[in-house]
């Protein structure tokens, strides 16, 4: 038996609620677990702004930049499946992807933020995103280095994922669709069965659809749904930086097989090594450009982007930070736009899955994952 604090899991309940009812968001599906274990698993609140439709246990929700962890895991399997490696170039393996200083970019670049191009929401404006190939296309005609690789690190909400993905597909020896890679080298050896890379057709009766709340800069139709945000209603997206869908319980699975070293239930996706290395911190003291604006506008200081491969770090500093600030400086895991959360603390051997009805503002979900993530830690006694 673990040991947790459970008066403090009952009030990290309450705070859930109290959140809800200020309206702060609609409701959400958690999971904590310690060893392995489940130590809290609650499904809280609505799906809608009216308050009308509960969330179920078993709900899907559009995991927008989570969805950047499964391109990451896949890019090191790949990686070490000597398909290319941390230091080949992207141009490499994407000719078309020429012209310097992008061609001098390297897969390590990509994973850790720092390959010297703007932090883009989209590539050009009024072009689709649901299509891979045609945001390949504009990447490689539209998107230029602004400095050198290594010097900066701007997080890329698009591009880098978008040219990982791409070079999984193309270093594929089975010539497989993005979309057939993801579910039979991911989801389906981690039995992740309410999960895939656009809204499949047997899950879109439990897909929460997004209520983005005005929180986003840009408006995303998709090619057959043109309502603002209708990339995330596709079902047959191949987006490796937003388009996929999970449930609580297979983020839960995800998040397992990284606490465990990159195995679960018997299956291997990742060495243990390559674990080790992507959670390390590989940005020093670098700050995250794209996220200054961000800080300042909510009076905060600029802080270090502790970025791993491909992972967030909860960092050795003190700052505002979703992983909160009791958790061990080891702390990593992913998020999704203003709505939902994963990460694993080895030090505790704890893990946190948080996916939330209702997008809130970045700068009001940071400090409520935070919260969470503070309350979270302070259970594990």
């Amino acid at each position: 038996m673990v040991q947790v604090w459970q008066e403090r899991l009952d009030h990290f309940k309450e705070m859930i609620r109290e959140d809800i009812a200020k309206g702060l968001y609609y409701g959400a599906s958690v999971r904590v677990g310690r060893g392995g274990e489940l130590v809290f698993n609650e499904t809280i609140g609505h799906s809608d702004a009216a308050g009308e439709k509960p969330i179920s246990q078993d709900a899907v929700f559009s995991i927008f930049s989570m969805t950047k962890a499964f391109t990451n895991i896949l890019t090191l399997r790949a990686i070490e499946m000597g398909r290319f490696a941390l230091t080949t170039k992207v141009s490499d393996i994407i000719p078309e992807f020429a012209g310097p200083p992008r061609d001098q970019a390297t897969f390590f670049h990509l994973l850790t933020h720092t390959a010297g191009w703007p932090g883009l929401w989209e590539v050009r404006p009024g072009a689709l995103q649901d299509q891979l190939d045609e945001v390949i296309a504009d990447i490689c005609t539209y998107v230029s280095g602004m400095t050198e690789p290594g010097q900066r690190c701007n997080y890329q909400p698009l591009v880098n994922h978008a040219l990982m993905g791409e070079a999984i597909r193309r270093t594929d020896p089975k010539k497989r669709s993005l979309r057939d890679i993801y579910r039979e080298d991911l989801f389906e050896p981690l039995k992740m069965h309410n999960t895939a890379m656009g809204v499949r057709k047997d899950l879109q009766p439990r897909h929460i659809i997004p209520d983005m709340r005005g929180t986003l800069p840009i408006t995303s139709p998709g090619h057959t749904n043109k309502g603002d945000y209708g990339i995330f209603e596709e079902e047959f997206a191949e987006m490796p930086h937003v388009g996929c869908v999970a449930t609580a319980d297979d983020m839960w699975r995800f998040a397992e097989m990284l606490r465990r070293g990159g195995e679960l239930d018997g299956a291997r996706i990742v060495a243990p090594r390559t674990i080790e290395l992507a959670t390390q911190c590989w940005t020093g003291d670098m700050e995250n450009e794209l996220y200054r604006w961000l800080a300042l506008s909510m009076g905060w200081k600029a802080y270090p982007a502790y970025l791993g491969l491909g992972f967030s770090l909860k960092g050795r500093t003190l700052n505002y930070s979703q992983y909160g600030t009791l958790t061990s400086e080891g702390t990593f895991g992913n998020n999704g736009a203003g709505s939902s959360i994963f990460w694993v603390d080895p030090v505790a051997d704890a893990t946190f899955v948080c996916l939330t009805a209702g997008v809130m503002h970045e700068g009001h979900n940071i400090l409520r994952f935070q919260r969470y993530s503070d309350a979270v830690a302070s259970a594990m006694l």
